[in-house]
């Protein structure tokens, strides 16, 4: 039985959706805009644990390490334990916030892993020419115009961009071996691949520490009295960038928002599809 007299309560962030994109009606994961629930989360009981659910198909990995910073500065300020929960996908970046728990757990039916950076795009070298159209393109400094979808590749463009993505790469390998020294039981050329897998593999391969949800877990730390307790972000969204935009009684700043929201819709999209989700 836990020694309070009241109710003893665990706190939960949810971090749902791709990583530093925007998608219509919803902002993106980014630590902007979970800083302040971050902090409160890790305030609001005296239980020595914060609950940490996760659905994600990755994105930035720069806001992937933001978050994961602010959750293990907090984590050692506070005194407290992460308990991360895993729900359909903690994949690539989603995994990235994962290892910011001193353990991790996942749905049988969850997807995790995918670690890995990746870098998409299209060519349209021909498009131009066969509608008829001439491009201009004017820059100061040799490189400005490196990967431009309407150029033939440049082997040393390639080079370069796969230079960084190693350098992405690496950091994310030595967080994952630090975070999980001890338990992972795969060589790195499976792990590390960008290969992802079922709960019941990561957890052979000391991805995650078993398979059970948040309340079951929750319960078995802290009694059957225990509640959970949502801290949710500020939302921002399509609708209040519209309310906050001067002039948004024109149409034209609505109609930016909504075209820079409707790409990064197609993007997260296309992450999503990629684990079959």
């Amino acid at each position: 039985m836990w020694p309070f007299s009241r109710q003893p309560v665990v706190p939960v962030l949810q971090f749902s959706g791709p990583i530093g994109m925007a998608t219509p009606l919803r902002p993106g994961l980014s630590l902007a805009s979970y800083a302040g629930a971050i902090d409160k989360a890790f305030s609001l009981s005296k239980l020595p644990g914060v609950a940490v659910v996760i659905n994600s198909p990755g994105g930035s990995p720069v806001q992937s390490n933001l978050i994961f910073k602010r959750l293990r500065q907090m984590a050692a300020e506070k005194e407290k334990k992460i308990y991360v929960f895993c729900e359909d996908v903690a994949a690539s970046g989603g995994y990235f916030l994962a290892i910011a728990g001193d353990e991790i757990y996942a749905d049988p039916s969850s997807i995790v892993g995918s670690i890995g950076v990746v870098s998409r795009s299209f060519g349209f070298v021909d498009l131009l020419e066969r509608i008829g159209v001439e491009r201009r393109v004017y820059t100061a400094g040799t490189n400005k115009n490196q990967l431009d979808p309407f150029l033939p590749e440049n082997p040393e463009d390639i080079e370069r961009l796969k230079s960084i993505q190693k350098d992405v790469h690496d950091v994310f390998i030595g967080l994952v071996k630090e975070r999980r020294l001890g338990k992972l039981k795969a060589p790195d050329d499976e792990l590390f691949s960008g290969a992802f897998w079922s709960a019941a593999k990561a957890a052979e391969y000391g991805l995650i520490d078993g398979i059970t949800d948040i309340r079951s877990k929750m319960r078995q730390l802290f009694g059957d009295k225990v509640r959970l307790k949502v801290v949710e972000p500020e939302r921002g969204g399509l609708l209040s960038r519209l309310r906050r935009t001067p002039g948004a009684s024109g149409l034209g700043h609505a109609g930016l928002a909504f075209a820079d929201d409707l790409v990064s819709a197609i993007e997260a999209r296309s992450l999503w599809s990629r684990f079959g989700i």
